[in-house]
Order: C-alpha cells, then structure tokens, then sequence
C-alpha cells in the first residue's frame, strides 16, 4: 500500500472489444488456467488500496471478480481516456482524500509487482504532475498516475476538444516517464491476438506461472 494520503486506488481499463480475437473481453480469456484479469487483480491488488474496473454494457459479467465496475460517464468517446476519467470521477464521489489513481489495461498479465512504487517515485523526482510506464523504447501511456484535481481539465479535452489519444493530454502536463526492463520478459506485454495468448503461456512459465 501507499503512503500518499488518501492511498492509490487503482482502475483496470478493460473496454476494448477484442476485435483482433473475434470479440468479446479480452481480460476473459485464459492464460496457463488463469484469466488475464485474475493475473492483473493479483498483481496490482497488493500495490493499490482498491480496486475498481472500467467496462461498459452488462457490469455482470465482471461479478465473479469481486470489484465495483464502472461504465464510462462521457458518451460515445470509447477509448482509454473516457475510461480513466470514469475513475477519477467515482474516487472523487467516493474518497474525497484521494489525490491519485492508478491506471492500468486489463489485458495486461504480467504487470510489475513494483509499478506503482516507482512510478511514484519518479514523480515526485521530477516534479511532475502525471507519471507514465515504459519499456523497450516504448512509452505505455494507459499505465500511469493520474491527478484527481485534472478531472475537470480532462472532461473538457474529451468533450469540448475531442482528444482522444493519451499522449495528446499528458503532452499539456510536466509528465515523468519510468521505464522497465524487458528481461526475462516485458512486464507490458498485453495480449491482441490469439497469437498473443500463445505467447503468453509461454511467458507465464518465465514468470512463474
């Protein structure tokens, strides 16, 4: 758990459609016997103080996970953004303390067990507002911290300005980036494709299962 007042809730962005797997929720599928999304909630539950899932139409199908499922509030802006919003939005109806949340895809299985430690702690060393994940050269900007008090900034690049993109927004914002190395394996590694999934068994046995 985190030290900052208030804590660190976390939100898992599990919104897309799977389109490259021929639909359905990508977090669903199964990894060595275990869904993506068992593996995300084990790993981000110690670091995060709650958990909350973003995921729109029928919340019931998430029910077994045990986690408050929240749709996003602004219509028809699928993608990341509209979905992080969503959760500063509920944390700040809800736990009015809370000064950052924890955003994280939720097709990502094998997520640092030090994410939010470090990014954190790059942060507050760069005097930054907001903190993004990297690895291999690549930024992974729906992994990151996000300030509470931007909601209101967020809502009106979304509805007013129709930015979509992440890196669009955090390029407004002293932004420090934390980057992982990808050995034995990218702990960003997400899972598209059915190819993917093949890989990510394999993976899973580098990881320890």
């Amino acid at each position: 758990m985190t030290t900052e007042p208030g804590g660190i809730p976390g939100i898992l962005l599990a919104g897309g459609l799977a389109r490259r797997m021929g639909g359905g929720d990508k977090p669903m599928r199964t990894i060595a016997g275990r869904t993506i999304l068992d593996r995300v909630i084990a790993r981000l539950e110690p670091q995060c103080d709650g958990l909350i899932l973003n995921a729109n139409g029928d919340p019931a199908r998430f029910a077994a996970f045990g986690l408050p499922v929240i749709a996003d509030g602004v219509a028809d802006f699928p993608g990341p953004l509209a979905g992080i919003l969503a959760g500063l939005d509920w944390v700040a109806a809800t736990q009015p303390r809370v000064r950052h949340i924890l955003s994280a895809a939720a097709d990502c299985p094998f997520l640092p067990r030090d994410l939010v430690a470090r990014l954190i702690a790059g942060r507050e060393a760069q005097g930054a507002e907001l903190a993004v994940a990297a690895s291999g050269g690549q930024t992974h900007p729906v992994i990151g911290l996000w300030s509470v008090r931007l909601r209101e900034e967020l809502r009106h690049a979304l509805v007013k300005e129709d930015i979509r993109k992440i890196d669009r927004w955090t390029a407004r914002y002293p932004l420090a980036t934390v980057t992982w190395p990808t050995t034995p394996l990218d702990p960003f590694f997400n899972a598209n494709t059915v190819e993917d999934i093949a890989e990510a068994e394999r993976l899973a046995a580098l990881d320890g299962g």
